[in-house]
């Protein structure tokens, strides 16, 4: 890429689109750097591509070079640096779709003809693995239209793509019922769920009859020092998959209060696993939650400035949380004196745009500031130099949402939930073929088999032949496992992990080996190709995979799974972060449990 700008330039429409995210251009002024994945968006979603000219101007409004602007457009999935239609149909083909029918849905839309001014494209997991199949269809405009269609099927797909092209779709995401997708919803024991499907979404009077903000003022009488006290006491560990004491993280920001300069809280709402969708759900059916929870992140920690760091293909949790915000700020619980109590913190909204890495924390940071998604090595870790440098929380939204129960109830109360060093609440992302998927909360402690009952057992033929556990950064678990407790040391002692608790089951009708190679294709796809051991292990092992699973071995079948097992512990040992650390763990997971080649 030249490093200077060339001769291409923007057109009208995409000069308005990026003034309407900067606002008007001053001479000998640029934007701030941290602007660029919003201006990124906001020309994908006007134009429906980035062309060379709008990146041309891009890069004079920022003043960052040509070649760092094209770099950061081509790293993420979401953003098409080649002229396309204005209407795309995102057909997810991933795992938990698989086992729904995406594969002959896929194979009848790419037979069928499509309409000028629209294309089809298949697309990783699209976080809607309970209504799976799932769609999503963007339509570029001056006033964007993104729909999501799930259960979705070809001829609805096909009206869909109709309606978008002659502009006859509502400007705002349809309204999902979120309850739907939460078998649980009304049950009187729920506490983390338990106003999903009860209230309105954009009310807040509504989130304050059911307890709403409660917290808040909990945690203002109990003072910064007073909050980590009982976060450490209530041993909640982090829910987004490494599960490092929340406490912690929070007491060593606050420790650093005397320092001076800004801290930052960062919700980390980007979940791409495949299988995961717990954080959407609660994003689109309780948003003020997550608002409240990273209000009492703030006053614990000093922190005046919070990103919400949102997974791109989420436009109805987005908007949801948008209307809260605003909300938030409008009732005074978001901005400057916070209650009349002093509390000064707000919220900023950032769209990720198609990256599973950036659920690195690390990784996270550098979008939101306007570079690629790519890890740093640590350390520093977050909490000494994180988001823009300075001393950072991240959270994601499940452990957010378990903090307003912990300041109401005491550490002391929490900490005696559930068993050993799995303490609290936990959602699981019940998918696959089972009777009845959807998100589910439980008391740490339920075994394997209690959560497919609570789910209604195995669908599809009946005989339940493999779970994935934890993800596609998970492994497998056998039928003669199910009576393992879902807890971290339950799940420890079988080599297996919670990961981000993702439950998906697998019927005897499907053949693992195929999904093995799916996986293996993601990973391949979602490397960010920084470190070698990752960008090539990840390669070679769907090579490998392929030509196990077409018999056409290098070698002897126990040759290429001797090399298969060699390049994953080199990708374990020498990744700089957990995606190269995790790329073989699904697939040594089931060499360890069946003779899937031999």
């Amino acid at each position: 890429m030249d490093l200077h700008l060339t001769p291409d330039r923007p057109s009208a429409e995409e000069k308005d689109a990026v003034d309407g995210e900067l606002g008007p251009a001053e001479a000998g002024r640029a934007a701030p750097r941290h602007k660029l994945l919003p201006v990124l968006h906001a020309i994908q979603s006007h134009i429906g591509y980035l062309s060379p000219g709008a990146l041309n101007y891009v890069a004079q409004r920022l003043d960052v070079a040509p070649a760092e602007i094209h770099g950061v457009a081509s790293f993420y999935g979401m953003f098409s640096l080649a002229p396309r239609p204005r209407v795309v149909a995102h057909v997810c083909d991933d795992i938990a779709c698989l086992t729904r029918g995406a594969g002959m849905l896929c194979n009848e839309l790419e037979q069928a003809s499509w309409p000028a001014g629209a294309i089809l494209q298949r697309s990783p997991c699209l976080g809607l693995c309970e209504r799976a199949p799932a769609a999503l269809v963007t339509t570029a405009g001056k006033t964007p239209r993104d729909r999501v269609l799930a259960p979705a099927n070809a001829d609805a797909l096909h009206a869909l793509v109709r309606d978008a092209i002659n502009g006859r779709l509502p400007a705002e995401p349809d309204v999902l019922n979120t309850a739907t997708s939460v078998p649980q919803a009304g049950q009187p024991q729920l506490r983390l769920l338990r106003r999903i499907g009860q209230v309105d979404t954009s009310s807040l009077d509504d989130y304050r009859r059911l307890g709403g903000y409660e917290a808040l003022r909990r945690a203002l009488d109990l003072g910064p020092e007073g909050v980590v006290r009982e976060v450490i006491e209530s041993r909640l560990l982090g829910r987004g998959g490494a599960a490092f004491p929340a406490g912690k993280k929070w007491e060593a920001l606050l420790t650093q209060r005397h320092l001076g300069g800004p801290h930052y809280v960062v919700c980390n709402a980007d979940e791409s696993e495949p299988g995961t969708f717990k954080d959407r759900i609660v994003m689109e059916g309780d948003p003020f939650a997550v608002i409240e929870g990273m209000t009492i992140a703030a006053l614990a920690t000093g922190a005046q400035q919070g990103y919400l760091y949102i997974r791109g293909e989420y436009p109805f949790a987005t908007q949801c949380l948008r209307r809260a915000i605003q909300a938030a700020r409008d009732q005074g619980l978001l901005g400057t004196d916070i209650l009349g109590r002093g509390l000064c913190f707000d919220i900023e909204l950032r769209r990720g745009a198609g990256a599973y890495i950036c659920g690195e924390e690390t990784a996270l940071f550098n979008s939101i500031e306007g570079f690629r998604g790519e890890p740093r090595n640590k350390p520093p870790f977050p909490t000494q130099a994180g988001l823009f440098r300075r001393p950072t929380v991240v959270n994601n939204v499940e452990t957010l949402i378990n903090i307003a129960e912990i300041v109401l109830h005491g550490g002391a109360f929490y900490s005696r939930l559930g068993t050993g060093n799995s303490a609290g609440y936990r959602l699981f992302c019940i998918s696959g073929h089972v009777a009845r998927p959807g998100a589910y909360e439980v008391v740490f402690g339920a075994t394997l088999r209690d959560m497919i009952e609570l789910a209604g057992g195995v669908s599809g033929s009946g005989r339940l032949q493999a779970v994935l556990l934890g993800g596609a950064a998970g492994g497998f678990v056998s039928p003669a496992e199910l009576d393992t407790p879902l807890t971290f040391e339950g799940t420890r002692a079988i080599g297996a992990t919670l990961g981000s608790g993702v439950i998906m089951l697998f019927d005897d009708s499907v053949d693992l080996k195929q999904i093995l190679l799916r996986i293996a294709s993601f990973f391949r796809d979602e490397s960010c190709g920084q470190c070698v051991p990752c960008r090539g292990g990840a390669v070679r092992q769907e090579e490998a995979l392929e030509r196990l699973v077409h018999n056409r071995p290098l070698g002897s079948v126990a040759e290429e799974i001797r090399t298969l097992r060699e390049m994953g512990q080199a990708m374990r040992d020498a990744s700089i972060c957990g995606l190269g650390q995790t790329v073989s763990s699904v697939l040594e997971s089931a060499l360890n449990r069946w003779s899937l080649f031999s």
